[in-house]
C-alpha cells in the first residue's frame, strides 16, 4: 500500500465509530511509562532503557509475551499508577475513533504484589469516568481471572471484589479468562463462571489461539460465555464454526497480536477475511497494544492491507464491534446510527 493510501485509508477508518472488545488495561503500559512509574514509586528495573525494554519484545509464543507482561505490570503501585495507565489508553483509543472500550483487568497480578483491590478499581474507575465526561468514550471493566492460577483463587478473587460491586456498578459489567491457555481448559472453571452467571455479570473467556477448538466449545458450552477472545482457531473445526455463526457469537479478533505471538507467520495469512466472509460474528481488537506494536487504528489498517478488506467488510467490523459490546440497545443503535452517516461519507 502506498503511502497516500495508507493515510487515506486511516484517515477514513478513524472516522468510524468502533468498540475495542478485547483490551488488557496492562498490556497498554508503553516503555515510556513503565520507566515513568518505576521512578515515580522506586522500582527497579531489569532493564537499562526504553529501547532495551522494546528489544525484549521478540516473542516466540504468548508464555514469552506474559513473563515481560507480568514483569511490567509491577509498577503499577498507587491508584494514581492505574489511573494514568488507562487515561493514556482511552485518549490514544479515543484518537483512533473508538467510542467504547470494555476494559479486562488482572487483580490477581496485583494482589500477589501486596496492592489492594480497590487500588486497582478506583484508579481505572476514575480514568473511565473522567474520559466519560471529558472525551466521550464509555467503557466497562471486566475482571479476568488468571488461568494459570487455581479455581479456588479465581473464587477467592471474586468474593473478595464483590463487596466494591456497588462502588464501580456503573463500570464492572462482566468477568473474563485469561494468561496460559496450553493445560489450562475452560472446564478447569465451570464453577466460578457459574457463580458469576448467577451473579448477573456477562461473562467472556479467551479460547482458541494457542489452545485447541476445543476450549471454544467448552467456554461456549461450560461456561456460558456471551462472546469468545481470539477465537481464530474455531475454524479447525467446521461443525464448531458452524454452530458460532449460527448462534451469532462474536469473536473479539486481534489480528497484530496474533502475528506477534507467532498464531500466524504472515497477516496475509490470517483467517479473519475468511471467518467474516463465512458470516462469523469477527470483531478486530488490540489486545495488548503497547507490547504487540499496534492499537486499534492499526489493526484496522493493517488488516485492510493485508487481507484485501473491502470498505463494506470494514463497516461490518465497526458495527460488528458496536452490536458485540455489552451496551444498551439503545445506545447501540445511536452509535449504530453514527457509524451509518460516517461510512457514507467515505
Amino acid at each position: 500500500m502506498a503511502a497516500s493510501q495508507d493515510h487515506e485509508w486511516r484517515d477514513w477508518l478513524r472516522t468510524l465509530p468502533k468498540a475495542e472488545l478485547h483490551l488488557h488495561i496492562e498490556g497498554t503500559l508503553e516503555p515510556e511509562m513503565m520507566f515513568e512509574l518505576a521512578e515515580r514509586n522506586g522500582v527497579a528495573l531489569p532493564y537499562a532503557d526504553v529501547q532495551a525494554v522494546r528489544d525484549a519484545y521478540r516473542f516466540t509464543d504468548l508464555q514469552s509475551f506474559l513473563d515481560l507482561y507480568y514483569a511490567g505490570a509491577g509498577v503499577l503501585v498507587t491508584e494514581q499508577d492505574f489511573h494514568d495507565l488507562a487515561m493514556a489508553y482511552l485518549r490514544r483509543a479515543h484518537a483512533d475513533g473508538v467510542v467504547h472500550a470494555e476494559i479486562m483487568f488482572d487483580p490477581q497480578t496485583h494482589t500477589q504484589r501486596g496492592i489492594a483491590l480497590d487500588t486497582v478499581f478506583a484508579g481505572l474507575a476514575r480514568a473511565l469516568r473522567e474520559a466519560r465526561d471529558t472525551l466521550g468514550i464509555s467503557g466497562y471493566l471486566l475482571l479476568s481471572f488468571l488461568r494459570h492460577l487455581s479455581e479456588d483463587e479465581a473464587f477467592a478473587t471474586l468474593e473478595a471484589a464483590l463487596p466494591l460491586r456497588e462502588t464501580y456498578a456503573d463500570l464492572w459489567i462482566g468477568i473474563g479468562l485469561d494468561s496460559s491457555e496450553r493445560g489450562n481448559p475452560p472446564e478447569k472453571f465451570a464453577r466460578v463462571y457459574a457463580r458469576c452467571a448467577e451473579l448477573g455479570f456477562r461473562l467472556v473467556a479467551h479460547a482458541g489461539e494457542e489452545g485447541p477448538a476445543d476450549y471454544v466449545r467448552g467456554a461456549l458450552d461450560t461456561l456460558k460465555v456471551a462472546r469468545i477472545d481470539h477465537g481464530v482457531r474455531s475454524s479447525e473445526d467446521p461443525d464448531l464454526l458452524r454452530d458460532l455463526i449460527r448462534r451469532r457469537v462474536p469473536l473479539t479478533v486481534c489480528p497484530l497480536s496474533n502475528l506477534k505471538l507467532g498464531v500466524v507467520r504472515d497477516l496475509r495469512d490470517h483467517n479473519l477475511a475468511r471467518l467474516l466472509r463465512a458470516g462469523a460474528v469477527v470483531t478486530l481488537n488490540s489486545d495488548d497494544p503497547a507490547y504487540f506494536g499496534g492499537y486499534m487504528l492499526d489493526n484496522y489498517v493493517a488488516s485492510a492491507e493485508a487481507l484485501d478488506l473491502s470498505r463494506d467488510e470494514l463497516v461490518t467490523l465497526a458495527a460488528n464491534s458496536l452490536k458485540a459490546s455489552f451496551l444498551p440497545s439503545t445506545e447501540q443503535a445511536r452509535l449504530m446510527d453514527r457509524l451509518s452517516t460516517a461510512a457514507g461519507q467515505g
